[in-house]
């Protein structure tokens, strides 16, 4: 997998924690900076870990699924994509939080965002895709873009978190397709 690729399943699973970042920073008035650092910090860690979990967890049975592994990608890419795209569609209220985020809240959001990356690492051990640039690149994008829409989420946040979770799941979807497609054409 090239790293244009990686980079851009990053992306997607990033965009989850972002929609997060910017409706708790809209919807809580009293996230601060090292709140917003802190929260952010614990959906890249997440984010991170996750996919070397469904990494790890792949490799049990990775030479049961080897002659479909592209269609595991696709699937499991595509449900998650498409899980997000419905979650986007999903009335506002719903991603409304509390005026604090408190530590159990932030775990408990950064548990929540991350579900998908434990998939994605599932379908990354599938593809024979080596797991230490995918996580930490996963982590990182999701940390840095997460601290972005917390700061600017006090503004923007009620406008833009469906838009941002709806991008997320159409990238994760059209590159579960485009893996499909490669792995068609080379067979």
């Amino acid at each position: 997998m090239d790293l244009t690729t990686i980079l851009l399943v990053a992306l997607g699973l990033s965009l989850d924690a972002v929609a997060v970042s910017l409706a708790s920073s809209c919807c809580a008035p009293r996230v601060d900076l090292r709140q917003a650092i802190s929260l952010s910090l614990l959906f890249g860690l997440f984010q991170a870990l996750m996919p070397l979990a469904g990494w790890l967890a792949g490799l049990g049975f990775k030479s049961l699924i080897a002659d479909f592994d592209h269609w595991v990608a696709f699937i499991l890419l595509a449900f998650i994509g498409g899980r997000m795209i419905v979650e986007s569609r999903r009335d506002g209220k719903s991603r409304r939080q509390p005026a604090r985020l408190g530590w159990m809240t932030m775990l408990g959001l950064a548990l929540a965002t991350s579900i998908d990356a434990l998939a994605v690492g599932l379908s990354f051990s599938a593809l024979r895709v080596d797991i230490v640039l995918p996580a930490l690149l996963i982590g990182t994008v999701t940390f840095v873009l997460s601290l972005l829409a917390a700061i600017a989420g006090r503004r923007f946040g009620a406008r833009l978190a469906g838009r941002a979770e709806l991008l997320g799941g159409l990238i994760l979807v059209v590159i579960g397709v485009r893996i499909l497609i490669e792995h068609l054409r080379a067979g």
